[in-house]
């Protein structure tokens, strides 16, 4: 049964990080901030180099990157933290087993 919870999908845990995401993971410290990604700021840097009929194919570009980063960062986010829900939890019943 732990092996159906370390599988990325639908499910009590997948909300249990949406809430944590939208309520503690919602307000950063000082240290968060320093490691945040700064894809705006980058991405003007970007635009701003870019000639003025080139600049919506790079704008588009650059949306689906931040998209694509944001997807990736999240799942293993994601499967990162169900792993160690689960293995948390195979650590239980096995002192409880002995």
């Amino acid at each position: 049964m732990i092996n159906n919870f370390r599988k990325v999908n639908e499910d009590l845990l997948k909300d249990w990080l949406a809430f944590r995401e939208e309520t503690e993971l919602a307000f950063l410290d000082d240290e968060d901030k320093k490691h945040t990604v700064k894809f705006d700021e980058i991405s003007e840097k970007i635009l701003g180099t870019i000639p003025k009929q080139n600049r919506k194919f790079v704008e588009k570009q650059l949306e689906l990157l931040n998209s694509s980063f944001l997807e990736y960062i999240c799942y293993w986010n994601e499967k990162y933290y169900r792993n160690g829900f689960c293995d948390g939890i195979q650590l239980i019943i096995g002192c409880l087993i002995l």
